[in-house]
């Protein structure tokens, strides 16, 4: 009669709190179609792979505690440096009235640009799963964040670094030297992965703007390469680590119909000094020709004052887009954008696109074309064969 009501009770006590359970996730297949032949024999004119991802996220204390689980696991037909088992985040958070503590593995994003985002640092590239960035390896972190009239602090421990991954030998997208992942890469620091990175951004809206300021001092997820031998006698890229501090800002002003956008940074080490500008505007026609459809016109310019040296394909280069939303039922959406060079010829052509198809399958379309790419953009003349289209489709359960 005892454990009866005591079960009663526990069973009463659960349901006061409020649990919530959720198990979700997805089944992606990728197809990759290469138009030019590979610049080096190890590589393949197309490419497939698989992508799972579970998500588990429970609940509780009257919504005021979290817990999430997101698992990734990738298996390509030809590269081994894109098959992958990772942890995109397992987490733990607590709300309180003017405080929020979040631990474990997370994603966390900050930027406001279309075409780069340099703000954004926490997370690590995954840039054997696309080269634009936007894939990221989950991070090991404690973040506090204080949130009052004054806007949200977030304040960052990062305990251990991720290093970046590339494609691999067989993949595209990769230079002539591929960058060899299964050699000890180096670091600065003599704690090697284990060195303690810090972060803190302050975020406010004010009338029109959203500001965000932060700063970053740690590991550089931006790796530079020096050249080394493997076990196979090649000769290899191996990525080196430094010490860095970053001092970012982004800001964006809605007015009416407009985005204004602005990410600045300043970045330094042992080795360099330099700043780094993205800036632009958007503006949207929403129901054109009386339509459900909304587009949208995206004008970015990207500076950054390394020039020829800068580790990035983006250093004073003028980015133009048209971004449809056409409202519909099955959420259809496209961006189509170019990028010139504003000191060549260079060229890059992109479009992105997606659609759902019925509740629970998704098709996204991705290519792009490089255009008259010379021999002094180091980083895109690597890559000046590999124009592709990508088909995915999803199924989300």
């Amino acid at each position: 009669m005892k454990s009866t009501r005591y079960l009663l009770f526990l069973l009463i006590a659960i349901s006061a709190q409020s649990a919530w359970a959720e198990l979700s996730g997805s089944i992606t297949y990728e197809y990759r179609h290469f138009p030019n032949k590979p610049l080096y024999p190890e590589q393949h004119e197309d490419n497939s792979s698989i992508t799972l991802q579970p998500e588990y996220h429970y609940q509780w204390d009257n919504g005021r505690q979290l817990f999430s689980f997101i698992a990734y696991i990738r298996e390509d037909e030809h590269d081994g440096a894109r098959s992958q088992t990772d942890i995109r985040e397992l987490s733990w958070l607590k709300a309180g009235d003017i405080w929020e503590v979040r631990m474990g593995i997370r994603k966390v994003f900050w930027g406001v640009t279309e075409s780069q985002h340099l703000v954004d640092i926490i997370n690590q590239s995954d840039l054997a799963a696309n080269t634009d960035g936007e894939d990221k390896l989950g991070q090991p972190m404690v973040n506090l964040a204080l949130i009052g009239d004054y806007g949200t602090l977030d304040l960052f421990v990062l305990p251990y670094f991720r290093e970046r991954t590339f494609p691999g030998e067989k993949g595209r997208f990769r230079s002539q030297l591929y960058v060899d992942t299964e050699q000890e890469p180096i670091y600065q620091s003599k704690d090697k992965e284990q060195h303690i990175d810090y972060a803190a951004r302050w975020a406010k809206s004010v009338g029109v703007l959203d500001i965000g300021l932060s700063h970053f001092y740690g590991t550089s997820r931006a790796p530079r390469f020096t050249v080394g031998i493997n076990n196979k006698g090649q000769n290899v890229l191996i990525p080196n680590y430094d010490l860095i501090h970053q001092t970012g800002l982004d800001v964006q002003a809605t007015i009416d119909s407009w985005l204004l956008k602005l990410e600045y940074i300043h970045r330094s080490n042992d080795i360099e000094s330099y700043n780094a500008t993205t800036a632009g505007l958007e503006y949207t026609w929403y129901g054109i020709f009386s339509s459900p459809t909304d587009l949208g016109l995206v004008l970015e310019y990207a500076y950054d004052n390394r020039d020829e040296l800068a580790s990035t394909a983006l250093e004073n280069d003028i980015m133009l887009g048209l971004r449809f939303a056409l409202n519909d039922t099955q959420s259809t959406d496209a961006l189509i954008g170019i990028i010139k060079d504003a000191d060549k010829d260079t060229t890059i052509y992109s479009i992105e696109a997606s659609r759902r198809l019925g509740d629970a399958w998704k098709l996204n379309l991705e290519a792009r074309y490089y255009e008259q790419i010379e021999t002094t953009d180091r980083i895109l003349y690597n890559i000046r064969n590999d124009d592709y289209v990508q088909i995915e489709l999803a199924y989300y359960f």
